[in-house]
């Protein structure tokens, strides 16, 4: 089968094209800007493709004779994200999804998050609904966009031969995330900070995202929305602190709560005046604030039934 993934010079597209090259399946790997950070040379079945999401005649090479497309194509630290991401997370969905019905794209799969469904618990998971079901706003526009993104999927490919997907899974983990990467920086310069609150969160390993990823493409009957975690949610703040241990650094340092979205409005706004990358913004502050668990049952009846990491101490190998 043929698969295109997007954002393919990103983090996790190029992870996931980089992990299926070995494979059987024929890649094409849609980029923009950048350059695929990785040598296809060697793979015939890899074809690269210079597009723009903002410009759907430019996207449908990509998506000729393609059986699966999975989208990962977005933008992170950029300062004001309210005022990009409906164009972003959306209107780019929206294009790719009008090219690929008009192709015969039989499955396509959008990579999501479970902070879609609001503030969830270990008591109060989320539940993989769709996105029609879900009728209360998420707190943060990158959660909020997001869900119209799913919900313009799941609407278009009503009553056509198109499969529609979410994949929600929680914080990723592994060498070479760009979040654990960047965690990794902060905490060895002592700039690691996390409010006080527990704030839960749930985690997936890499490898185990991929698998989960690699059956969901291949998988005939997959479709809908499928939360993806492991088997031992945890809160933020005791994750930071067990991940600075086994690196060896000193544990993140507590502060108030209300400084956090301070420090993000601050941080966007030099970013914003010297033309920089913003670490962070007032929005990213507001979806990590956020606690998300899923209920994963489902992943494991269809996608993956035994995790080879279950918990963090058995995947801090990764780190």
């Amino acid at each position: 089968m043929k698969t295109l993934i997007t954002g393919a010079a990103g983090n996790l597209g190029s992870i996931l094209a980089q992990h299926m090259l070995p494979g059987d399946h024929e890649l094409n790997l849609l980029t923009h800007h950048k350059p695929v950070p990785f040598n296809t040379d060697g793979h015939p079945g890899v074809s690269v493709f210079q597009a723009d999401l903002a410009e759907p005649q430019s996207l449908y090479p990509a998506c000729q004779g393609v059986d699966c497309i999975i989208h990962f194509a977005g933008v992170l630290f950029a300062p004001f994200p309210e005022r990009f991401l409906p164009t972003t997370n959306l209107q780019y969905v929206e294009n790719l999804v009008e090219v690929a019905l008009k192709a015969g794209v039989k499955k396509f799969i959008l990579v999501s998050f479970p902070h879609v469904e609001g503030e969830t618990t270990p008591e109060r998971p989320a539940q993989g609904r769709l996105p029609g079901e879900i009728t209360l706003q998420p707190s943060s526009v990158h959660a909020q966009t997001r869900l119209a993104a799913e919900r313009h999927l799941f609407s278009q490919a009503q009553g056509t031969e198109m499969a529609p997907v979410a994949l929600r899974p929680g914080m990723i983990y592994g060498r070479g995330v760009l979040m654990i990467e960047a965690g990794r920086w902060l905490m060895a310069h002592r700039l690691f900070g996390v409010w006080r609150q527990p704030t839960w969160i749930h985690l997936l390993a890499l490898p185990d995202f991929l698998a989960c990823t690699v059956t969901a493409i291949e998988g005939p009957q997959v479709r809908g929305v499928y939360n993806l975690g492991d088997d031992a949610p945890t809160t933020l703040q005791a994750f930071a602190d067990k991940v600075a241990e086994y690196w060896g650094y000193a544990r993140p340092w507590r502060a108030p709560r209300g400084l956090f979205p301070l420090a993000g409005g601050s941080t966007e706004l030099a970013a914003w005046v010297l033309g920089k990358p913003a670490p962070l913004t007032r929005d990213f502050i507001r979806i990590g604030m956020a606690s998300y668990v899923g209920d994963t049952s489902r992943m494991k009846a269809e996608l993956l039934p035994r995790l080879a990491y279950p918990t963090l101490q058995s995947g801090l190998e990764l780190l």
